[in-house]
């Protein structure tokens, strides 16, 4: 039989636990979210380049053309975007020799997705920047668009490990863009409406649309903020509770 001391002692562990999930699960509540649920189709983020809201472009330049019809960056980004060395992040796509045509398209219809989408809403999430207040993460890549990008870029070469940080800033060459856990690789595919494509026809339509609502439909529907459900998963396995 358990000793009274060996009893009090349990029962403050199980509150201190409690507690614990309590206040994370406060603290979830008010910093895991993205946007507000009712911002999270067609917009555009809060970045450096990006237009306030998004409406027709209809000169937008080669592989940004397919946001022409409804795009969250102007003419003169998706013309700046396609340059070797682009004055829209100081960077250049040869900084550790030449990346092969083939590889670099993916970064350039990257980067069109990043500046001109207004399908992102629901992966949008606030970032203390100097140069942007959001950014995007863990969106979900279609399977053949993941799969295509690597097979393109595997004998292209980059000297650094993560294009977010640590640059050679007095050089005159640096990135703010290309940051972690941008994308995730769904197991979906293209055509499916569950994972986002960065390329697509759009003489017939744009596919994230759907992809979009879907998402936001499903955080609408559900309790809890963005982000928060893994959160909580984790906390349950971490704070588990004597039986």
């Amino acid at each position: 039989m358990l000793s009274a001391a060996t009893e009090v002692q349990g029962q403050k562990d199980m509150a201190w636990k409690l507690m614990s999930l309590l206040l994370l699960l406060a603290w979830a509540a008010t910093t895991c979210s993205a946007r507000d649920r009712s911002d999270l189709l067609n917009v555009c983020m809060d970045a450096k380049h990006h237009k306030t809201k998004p409406g027709p472009e209809d000169k937008l330049h080669d592989q940004c053309s397919p946001w022409r019809k409804n795009a969250c960056c102007s003419v003169n980004t998706s013309q700046e975007l396609h340059k070797d060395t682009s004055r829209l992040y100081n960077f250049n796509w040869d900084h550790c020799g030449k990346m092969e045509p083939a590889c670099k398209r993916h970064f350039i219809q990257d980067t069109c997705l990043y500046e001109c989408s207004p399908n992102l809403g629901p992966w949008i999430q606030q970032v203390d920047q100097s140069w942007r207040k959001e950014r995007f993460l863990d969106v979900p890549l279609c399977k053949e668009d993941c799969q295509h990008w690597w097979e393109d870029c595997r004998t292209s070469f980059t000297c650094k490990s993560n294009w977010h940080k640590g640059w050679e800033w007095t050089s005159g060459e640096g990135l703010e863009l290309w940051a972690h856990h941008s994308y995730k690789v769904s197991n979906y595919s293209r055509g499916s409406a569950r994972c986002i494509q960065m390329w697509f026809d759009p003489a017939q339509g744009n596919p994230n649309e759907e992809v979009a609502k879907f998402y936001a439909e499903a955080m609408n529907t559900g309790a809890m903020p963005h982000g928060t459900g893994a959160l909580l998963l984790s906390l349950a396995l971490t704070l588990q509770l004597p039986g």
